[in-house]
């Protein structure tokens, strides 16, 4: 009789309901399945107080991948999951379920959180190119007249030769967006209290303070952290600070900026906003976020959506390969950076 070894190590899937199976197609579960020991139709959202099969299968896990909902893991989680070596999250922050216990444990962790800043990196472009065109305006004096606009008169400061960009966070996002913005004929100003004038220069941007970069741009872009250093740190002050005709971009979150001061800014036509987040998340029904002709306001999409899942999903499985592999991690999780990072 021939006996076999399984040198696969055994994964659980954990997250959201609903999310795995906009997360997977059924080429990933082919993959996942060939990698590792797993069933990738079971998910787990609840890991305190799972039924029979999901505890079965955390008892014997080593890789839990975890996308967006995923369950704390507790001390009382990780107890139940003796083997569990690394955590592969299909998304960006960990920071909503990885626990100190984590790291106290010596649980290696990954996040696709690279691969997460290339959609957003894309539309902050989009932003800077539209405002610097001065698209929304356009359009609404073109819908006003329904001919053909005096363009000559009417679009003196209408370009992107030559603008003056500033981003706010060399994050992932911050530098990809600093790379997409290579090819175009900008200036880009960075303010980010990590980052050297060294390093500034060699990513190709004149490293400021944060008051300079406001007071000399004319698209002003939010890369930063949520953190409680970095609340509303856009208040009044620096938003005044912008000149007259002068755009916010915020892909961020929307605590970093004092949404009353920016409203205020807002609602006199002094500066233009693309707002893909705000404070609160949902702005009220009455706010005048929805209505304003200076602002595009959209419903936190700059991040990953449909078909762009899948390369979260991708990178994913590339590190649940590594594992598999007993090679290490090529995106790991630093616990000594969270404090600084989304």
């Amino acid at each position: 009789m021939h006996h076999t070894t399984d040198n696969r190590p055994a994964l659980l899937l954990a997250m959201g309901p609903g999310i795995a199976d906009r997360l997977l197609t059924e080429r990933h579960r082919t993959r996942l399945a060939a990698l590792a020991r797993t069933d990738p139709y079971l998910v787990a959202d609840d890991l305190a107080a799972p039924p029979a099969p999901v505890a079965a299968a955390l008892a014997e896990a080593r890789i839990l991948l975890t996308c967006w909902g995923a369950p704390p893991l507790t001390a009382d989680v990780l107890d139940a999951a003796p083997r569990l070596r690394a955590v592969v999250h299909a998304a960006g922050s960990v920071k909503h379920h990885i626990t100190d216990a984590c790291w106290e444990r010596g649980i290696a962790v990954t996040s696709a959180a690279a691969a997460n800043a290339l959609p957003v990196a894309e539309y902050t472009l989009a932003a800077i190119l539209f405002a610097g065109k001065e698209v929304l305006r356009s359009a609404r004096r073109y819908a006003e007249l329904r001919t053909a606009p005096e363009w000559l008169s009417e679009t003196d400061r209408t370009g992107n030769y030559r603008r003056t960009v500033g981003l706010i966070g060399a994050s992932r996002i911050g530098r990809r967006v600093i790379e997409l913005l290579r090819p175009f004929d900008f200036e880009v100003l960075l303010y980010d209290p990590y980052v050297s004038g060294t390093e500034a220069a060699s990513l190709g941007v004149e490293q400021v303070s944060l008051d300079a970069l406001c007071s000399r741009s004319s698209v002003v872009s939010v890369h930063a952290p949520q953190l409680p250093e970095t609340h509303r740190m856009l208040g009044a002050r620096q938003l005044a600070l912008m000149p007259t005709g002068a755009t916010l971009v915020n892909t961020a979150r929307g605590s970093l900026v004092d949404e009353p001061a920016l409203l205020a800014e807002l609602l006199s036509g002094r500066l233009h906003a693309v707002l893909d987040v705000t404070d609160p998340e949902l702005p009220p029904s009455e706010s005048p976020l929805y209505d304003l002709p200076n602002v595009l306001l959209t419903p936190h999409i700059a991040g990953s959506l449909g078909n762009e899942l899948h390369r979260m999903a991708d990178r994913a499985l590339d590190e649940v390969e590594r594992f598999a592999a007993g090679v290490p991690f090529a995106d790991p999780v630093i616990p000594a950076a969270l404090h600084h990072s989304a």
